[in-house]
């Protein structure tokens, strides 16, 4: 998997991650949210509380969709400003 472009605010992020067909949606959760509570844990002590919600959202994205989604993922603090992410999910 490779990381393209990584983002968010204080209660989710957005990841653009390229990964190979065989690996699931679900595999791709959790090596994200394993392997960064781990790090966090380690890290930052006063953190050693720190836990993923359950649950998490995957899509998948053409290519020319790319540039598009990268732009959206660095202005998630402009974008939530406008609208809270849990406004966001329920008004879908």
């Amino acid at each position: 998997m490779t990381a393209i472009q990584v983002g968010g605010i204080e209660d989710h992020i957005h990841a653009l991650v390229l990964a190979p067909p065989t690996i699931a949606p679900s595999q791709i959760a959790q090596y994200l949210k394993g392997d960064s509570s781990k790090w966090i844990h380690e890290e930052f002590s006063k953190m050693r509380g720190f836990e993923w919600q359950v649950g998490y959202g995957g899509f998948t994205v053409s290519k020319s969709q790319v540039p598009e989604l990268i732009e959206y993922i660095k202005n998630q603090r402009e974008h939530h400003g406008k609208k809270t992410f849990r406004k966001s999910i329920w008004s879908c």
